[in-house]
């Protein structure tokens, strides 16, 4: 009995591990795809990302929903756009995505480099797809 009990403890631990690397790799995979938004230029692949009352707060303070996000996208060109250091913990039907961005291009036709820390919180939704909701970033200066 004390060996079944150990057994089935066993399976829970590895069920629970590989749930939680299948959230992990999926929202990687998801913050891979924003990322190429930026790198085709196209806010398209975007959209579908974010949750309709989706909120980010700017390197310069400023709070911004998925409209304006969007409207962004279509006005900015990369050049250049890369994540690295991306880590992803999921907490059930939440995860939370932290990683550091470099990008340059143009936006309204005046050049821009950026180099930012990002933080995005991500949830399940009822269909079962996964959506950003929070976002924000801070200028890395270093």
């Amino acid at each position: 009995m004390r060996r079944a009990i150990i057994c089935v403890v066993g399976l829970l631990v590895l069920a629970t591990a590989a749930w939680s690397q299948n959230i992990e790799k999926a929202i990687a995979d998801l913050e891979e795809q924003w990322l190429q938004s930026q790198k085709s230029n196209n806010p398209d692949l975007l959209a579908p990302l974010l949750a309709d009352k989706f909120i980010t707060t700017s390197d310069n303070g400023k709070v911004t929903g998925k409209s304006e996000v969007i409207t962004s996208y279509q006005l900015t060109r990369w050049t250049s756009a890369e994540n690295t250091n991306v880590k992803v913990v999921g907490y059930g039907d939440t995860a939370i995505a932290i990683g550091t961005y470099k990008g340059k291009g143009s936006k309204n036709g005046k050049p821009f480099k950026a180099h930012e820390q990002w933080t995005d919180t991500w949830i399940k939704m009822p269909g079962g797809q996964w959506q950003c909701v929070a976002s924000q970033v801070s200028p890395i200066t270093k």
